[in-house]
C-alpha cells in the first residue's frame, strides 16, 4: 500500500493540469496572449505529470516483482539475476521516457518545431555526424542492455577487475560501479565487461575454494598436518564442511610445497578461513615440529676440513 501512495502526487498533477487544459481550451482566444502563455505552461506541466507518473509506476512494478526475492539470503543467485535484469531494464525505460517527454515538450514551441522540421530534412547527414560523435556512448548503452539479458555480471557478484577485488554494487546502462574490499569504488564502462576478460567468482554459486600454501622441510609429517587441519576446520564456523584436502603439490632441492584446500560459503569467508588456517598451521609446526621448517643445508667435505 505504501508503494501506491507514491502515485498520488503525479495523479493529482495530471488531473489538475488536464482540467485546467480543458478550461483553457474553452475560454482562450487569439487576442488573449497571457492566457495563451498560461495554456502552454499548463501543457508542459501536464507532460511533466504524465512522465513523472509513468516513471513512478515502473518503479512500483519493479518493487512488486522483486519483493518476493531476498537479496540477503545465503543462496541468492536467482534474486541477484532478476534484480540485475529489472534494474537495468527500469533504467533503460526511464531514459527512453524522459527522452520522449523532452522531445514532446520541445515540440510544443513553434520556433523549435520549425527548426526540427528543417533538421528532419537533413536527418541523414545529421544522423551520421551524431552517430560518429556518440559512438562510445551508444556502445556503452548497448553493452548495458546486453549485460541485462546475458548477465556476465549481476548485482553483488564478486569480481576481479583491473587486478582489484570487489563486489558489483551498481549497474547502469552506461557504467558499472565495483565496491572494492577497502570501500573504494571502481567505476567501469559497461562495455568493459563485454570486451575485456575479468574474473567472476560468483557466476554460478557463491561458495568458493580457498588455498593455503606451506613450504616445509622434507622431515615434515604430512599426516599430522592433515589431522591438525581437520581439527581446526571442525572448530571453525567459517568452514562449510565440504572440502578439506592436504596435498604435496611440488618439491624442490630444499623444500616441499604443501597445498591446503578448503571451502567456504563465499569469498570473504574463504579469505578469513585461509588467514586463520595459515596462522594456526605455522604455529602448529613451529611448536611441535620445528625441524620441519624450511632450512638451508651446507655440506662440508673432507677437502674443506683439511684446508
Amino acid at each position: 500500500m505504501k508503494q501506491y501512495k507514491r502515485l498520488i502526487i503525479p495523479v493529482l498533477i495530471i488531473l489538475v493540469s488536464a482540467i485546467v487544459q480543458v478550461l483553457f481550451a474553452t475560454i482562450i482566444t487569439k487576442e488573449s496572449q497571457l492566457l495563451g502563455v498560461l495554456h502552454h505552461a499548463n501543457l508542459l506541466v501536464l507532460i511533466f505529470g504524465i512522465t513523472y507518473g509513468v516513471i513512478r509506476l515502473i518503479r512500483i512494478l519493479k518493487h512488486l516483482l522483486l519483493r518476493q526475492y531476498d537479496m540477503e539470503a545465503a543462496d541468492n543467485l536467482k534474486s541477484r539475476k532478476l534484480y540485475t535484469q529489472y534494474t537495468v531494464i527500469e533504467r533503460i525505460l526511464v531514459f527512453i521516457i524522459i527522452l520522449l517527454a523532452l522531445g514532446v515538450a520541445l515540440m510544443t514551441f513553434d520556433e523549435i518545431r520549425k527548426v526540427g522540421l528543417s533538421l528532419f530534412a537533413s536527418a541523414g547527414v545529421a544522423g551520421l555526424i551524431i552517430g560518429l560523435a556518440a559512438q562510445k556512448v551508444i556502445g556503452s548503452v548497448l553493452a548495458g542492455i546486453q549485460i541485462a539479458f546475458t548477465q556476465p555480471i549481476r548485482i553483488d557478484d564478486v569480481v576481479i577487475v583491473e587486478k582489484e577485488w570487489g563486489w558489483i554494487e551498481e549497474i547502469t546502462i552506461t557504467y558499472v560501479v565495483v565496491r572494492l574490499w577497502d570501500k573504494r569504488r571502481l567505476v567501469v564502462p559497461s562495455n568493459y565487461f563485454i570486451e575485456q576478460p575479468f574474473q567472476n567468482w560468483t557466476r554460478v554459486s557463491a561458495d568458493i575454494l580457498g588455498t593455503v600454501f606451506l613450504y616445509t622441510d622434507y622431515h615434515v609429517p604430512v599426516d599430522e598436518i592433515r589431522k591438525e587441519q581437520t581439527r581446526l576446520l571442525e572448530g571453525s564456523p567459517l568452514w562449510d564442511k565440504k572440502v578439506n584436502i592436504v596435498q604435496v603439490t611440488d618439491t624442490t632441492e630444499s623444500s616441499m610445497e604443501i597445498r591446503c584446500l578448503v571451502s567456504a560459503k563465499d569469498s570473504p569467508t574463504a579469505f578469513d578461513l585461509r588467514v586463520m588456517l595459515r596462522e594456526k598451521l605455522i604455529e602448529f609446526l613451529r611448536e611441535n615440529y620445528p625441524e620441519s621448517l624450511p632450512r638451508t643445508r651446507v655440506e662440508i667435505t673432507d677437502k674443506i676440513k683439511e684446508q
